[in-house]
């Protein structure tokens, strides 16, 4: 495994992060989940992301019990905090109000007295921007977190934050944005506004929901068990399922082939290159889908690939900025 510092901060990560989105308390049962989390501490990653949400919170839990006895110094967990968790008006956004409700709640689920990086989810148009960033300050100085960072926020929003992060003394050191081969909307806008304020990007999706892995062929019906037969990911895979993008996918395979690579790796190995990204999440709903694709950190790739690569999905590669994800 190789590692990353986060930002500008002292933090190191590793460069490829587990992730438990669509997976634990959710695709896989509990027994599963630990054994892929066992297969990611195997593999070297020390990385661990997960959200208040995920699964109606439950997978918070699954990752708490699932990293118990382990030597909290030994790893790295991040959570979030936006989404509802709860039936009141106070229970979603960013208030302070839920922010300090929601962090106590993450800590009693993980198991934890700290998490390393807490992230907002989202950006909360209703609230202001100065009540979330004192509200962060706060769990900052009280040691329940170390560092923040944002989740699919744009550049402007960033900027903005990061110059109250700095009046405020929070350490702002991330965002978590959605990049990959296929959807690279954070190139033009938000990887230049982050490089200004010293943040780095943790990439979710580097597989593209699983596309870019070559499982699924034009014409043919997803494989059982697959995201794209998850009522829950569906959604999030269908824009990628169009016959002109899996056609171009496929077309990768080759170039991986004369690489030595598998898809998967090349796929990582791409999003890795980009300097402002510090690590890639991956998902699994088996151990050896961890072991595998943990296997594509350090991975170089020249620059004549790269550009074969793209003369390959040409065509099919979502670049506008505006896309970014805000509510």
């Amino acid at each position: 495994m190789e590692f990353r510092r986060l930002g500008r901060s002292g933090l190191n990560v590793s460069e490829i992060s587990f992730g438990n989105w669509l997976t634990h308390a959710s695709q896989v049962e509990e027994e599963t989940a630990h054994a892929c989390v066992r297969a990611a501490l195997e593999a070297g990653i020390t990385t661990f992301d997960t959200a208040d949400v995920y699964a109606e919170t439950r997978a918070e839990e699954v990752l708490g019990r699932a990293l118990k006895g382990h030597r909290r110094a030994g790893v790295e967990i991040f959570t979030k905090v936006y989404g509802v968790t709860g039936p009141g008006l106070n229970d979603r956004g960013l208030g302070r109000k839920h922010i300090m409700e929601s962090a106590h709640a993450s800590l009693r689920r993980l198991g934890t007295d700290y998490v390393d990086l807490y992230q907002a989810h989202r950006f909360d148009r209703t609230v202001p921007l100065e009540e979330t960033f004192l509200a962060f300050a706060d769990l900052v100085r009280q040691g329940k977190v170390l560092y923040v960072g944002v989740s699919e926020w744009t550049a402007d929003q960033i900027t903005r934050g990061a110059a109250l992060a700095r009046e405020l003394h929070v350490p702002l050191v991330s965002n978590q944005p959605q990049y990959s081969l296929l959807w690279r909307v954070i190139e033009e806008q938000v990887v230049p506004a982050s490089e200004r304020e010293g943040l780095s990007q943790i990439v979710w999706s580097p597989l593209g929901q699983g596309v870019l892995t070559g499982k699924y062929a034009p014409g043919a019906q997803a494989p059982a068990g697959s995201r794209a037969t998850d009522a829950q990911g569906v959604r999030m895979i269908s824009h990628l399922m169009r016959d002109e993008v899996l056609v171009a996918v496929q077309g990768l395979r080759p170039l991986a082939e004369e690489a030595g690579l598998s898809l998967a790796h090349l796929a990582i190995a791409w999003v890795l290159r980009n300097p402002n990204v510090a690590s890639a999440i991956i998902g699994a709903s088996r151990p050896e889908q961890v072991t595998e694709n943990a296997a594509a950190a350090g991975i170089q790739l020249d620059d004549d690939l790269v550009a074969a690569v793209d003369r390959v999905l040409e065509g099919v590669v979502e670049r506008d900025p505006r896309l970014t994800v805000t509510p």
